[in-house]
C-alpha cells in the first residue's frame, strides 16, 4: 500500500509539472501576441494619425494658394505687389511692402498668401466682416496669410503655423506634427520649379504653380530601431529620436493670376 501511494503521488506531481510548464508557455504565447498586435495597432494609428495632419495642412495651404491674386469680377481693385512671396529655410517677417525672411531652426521654408478681401473669398464674421486664416477680422482691402512650420515654445512639439493680416506679427498654432514644409515654385514657361532663395523680387509675379511638400513627424518613439524615411530631397534619413516621419506632397496651380496654365492642381501624396 506505502509503494502504491509513492508511485501515486509521483505520478500526481509529474503531471502537475507539466501543466504548469504548459500553462508558462501558453501565457508567454499569448503575452508575445497581444505585444505585436497592440505594436501593430499603435503604428497603425501613428500613420493614420500623420495622414491627417498631413491631408489638413495640404488642404489649408492649398485652398490659400489657390486663392493667391484672387480679386472679385468688375471691382476694379488692382494689387501692385505680387500674389505670392516665399523663404527659403525661414518665415516671412516685414511689412507687406518691403517683405523679408528669418531663419527657422526647422529649416521650414514659409509662405505668403496675398487676395482681396471680401465676404466670398474668406469665411464672414459674425458681423460680415472678411477674415484672414485664423478667423480675425482683417483690415483693409487685401488678405494677407503667411504660413510656416516651426516648434512650439510652449510643447516644443513641431506645428503648422499662420500670421494673418488680422493681427500682423502674431503666429498661432493650426495643425501639430508639422515638422518641415519645403516649397517648390513654376515660373511661367520653366521646365522645373526651383526654391524662393532663386526668384528675385520682381520675378514672383511669374510664379504660375507651387509643390507642397511636408515633413511630418509622429508621437511615440519607435522601441525596437530607428526608423528610415525619405525626405523632401529624396535623401534617406535615420530618425535620430525614433519616431516615425512620413512626406507628402501636392502640386497647385494658381487660378488667378494673367501667367496661370489653364489645368487644375495636380494632388499626390
Amino acid at each position: 500500500m506505502s509503494a502504491s501511494r509513492y508511485l501515486q503521488r509521483g505520478h500526481t506531481l509529474l503531471e502537475l509539472s507539466i501543466s504548469v510548464a504548459l500553462g508558462l508557455l501558453i501565457v508567454l504565447a499569448t503575452i508575445s501576441l497581444y505585444r505585436g498586435q497592440r505594436s501593430a495597432y499603435d503604428h497603425a494609428t501613428e500613420t493614420t494619425r500623420l495622414r491627417d495632419a498631413a491631408s489638413t495642412a495640404l488642404d489649408l495651404i492649398g485652398q490659400q494658394v489657390q486663392m493667391a491674386g484672387f480679386v472679385p469680377a468688375g471691382t476694379g481693385q488692382a494689387d501692385r505687389m505680387p500674389p505670392l512671396f516665399g523663404c527659403s529655410s525661414g518665415r516671412p517677417t516685414g511689412s507687406d511692402a518691403a517683405p523679408a525672411c528669418e531663419a527657422l531652426a526647422s529649416r521650414s521654408d514659409g509662405i505668403v498668401v496675398r487676395y482681396a478681401a471680401d465676404t466670398i473669398s474668406t469665411w464672414p464674421s459674425s458681423s460680415g466682416l472678411p477674415t484672414d486664416c485664423l478667423g480675425q477680422i482683417s483690415a483693409g482691402e487685401w488678405i494677407v496669410n503667411r504660413y510656416y512650420a516651426k516648434a512650439s515654445s510652449s510643447t516644443v512639439e513641431p506645428e503648422l503655423y499662420c500670421e494673418g493680416s488680422g493681427k500682423p506679427g502674431t503666429g498661432q498654432p493650426l495643425v501639430e506634427g508639422i515638422e518641415r514644409i519645403k516649397f517648390g515654385y513654376w515660373l511661367k514657361d520653366a521646365s522645373f520649379s526651383v526654391e524662393a532663395a532663386a526668384i528675385s523680387q520682381d520675378r514672383w509675379s511669374l510664379v504660375v504653380a507651387v509643390d507642397v511638400c511636408l515633413v511630418v513627424r509622429g508621437d511615440s518613439p519607435s522601441a525596437t530601431a530607428r526608423p528610415r524615411y525619405a525626405d523632401c530631397d529624396g535623401a534617406s534619413v535615420v530618425s535620430a529620436d525614433g519616431r516615425i516621419r512620413q512626406v507628402f506632397r501636392r502640386r497647385i496651380a494658381l487660378r488667378n493670376v494673367a501667367n496661370s496654365p489653364n489645368t487644375p492642381a495636380v494632388a499626390s501624396s
